[in-house]
């Protein structure tokens, strides 16, 4: 049986980590309808299983450490949130085998950073790319130095 679940997760995780990184470092409202669409409550009003999931992983990042808010709105945003000094560093790092050492330096390591490899994935409509891109927030270390 396909984990499906955890494939719209990675889903989730690179629209949450990229749109926080995009007003980086300016806290911002996250609305899950704005990552995953509008999905209609159940005739008592509770939210859709997708977008319940779509809100409890922005809880499970914020737990994790990887951002951190003032409030939620209801169960239908994450108010004043903004990525962590670890999430941060984390979607700013080249990967170092991505590095294109044919292209100038400061575009080399643009290109190489993990937040333009979760770009890249989400453009390519691959599921696959993606899972396997939003995988490496799990498991990447900065790398030394590459801060600077």
């Amino acid at each position: 049986m396909a984990d499906l679940h955890i494939d719209d997760f990675y889903h989730d995780v690179a629209g949450i980590l990229l749109a926080l990184y995009g007003s980086f470092p300016r806290p911002s409202t996250l609305f899950v309808a704005d990552l995953i669409g509008g999905h209609e409550p159940d005739a008592f009003g509770v939210p859709a299983p997708r977008h319940q999931a779509c809100f409890s992983a922005m809880l499970w990042l914020a737990e994790e450490g990887f951002l951190r808010y003032t409030d939620v709105i209801r169960q239908e945003a994450i108010d004043q949130c903004c990525l962590t000094e670890r999430a941060f560093v984390l979607l700013s790092s080249p990967l170092e085998s991505r590095v294109d050492s044919g292209l100038p330096a400061t575009v080399a390591r643009q290109r190489a950073t993990l937040a333009q490899q979760l770009r890249d994935a989400r453009a390519s409509g691959s599921s696959i790319q993606l899972v396997e891109t939003a995988h490496l927030c799990f498991i990447r270390r900065p790398v030394q130095g590459a801060q600077g």
